[in-house]
C-alpha cells in the first residue's frame, strides 16, 4: 500500500459531454405526481372522507 501514491481526485471543470444516445432528461412536475396510483388512491380516500362528512353534516342532523 504504501508503493502506490494516492489517486488523484478529478477537480477540473470541465463539463463531461452527454452520450449521444442518452435521451434528454425532462423535468418531472406536479402532474407526474399526480399520475402515480398511491397518491391518486390516498387523495381518493380523502375525498370520500370529506366528502361523507359533508354529507352527515348537511342531512343527518
Amino acid at each position: 500500500m504504501r508503493d502506490h501514491p494516492p489517486e488523484m481526485l478529478d477537480t477540473s471543470r470541465e463539463t463531461v459531454p452527454a452520450a449521444p444516445d442518452a435521451p434528454a432528461e425532462e423535468p418531472r412536475g406536479c402532474l407526474f405526481a399526480l399520475s402515480q396510483p398511491p397518491l391518486m388512491i390516498f387523495l381518493g380516500v380523502i375525498g370520500c372522507l370529506l366528502l361523507l362528512a359533508a354529507v352527515n353534516d348537511l342531512f343527518v342532523r
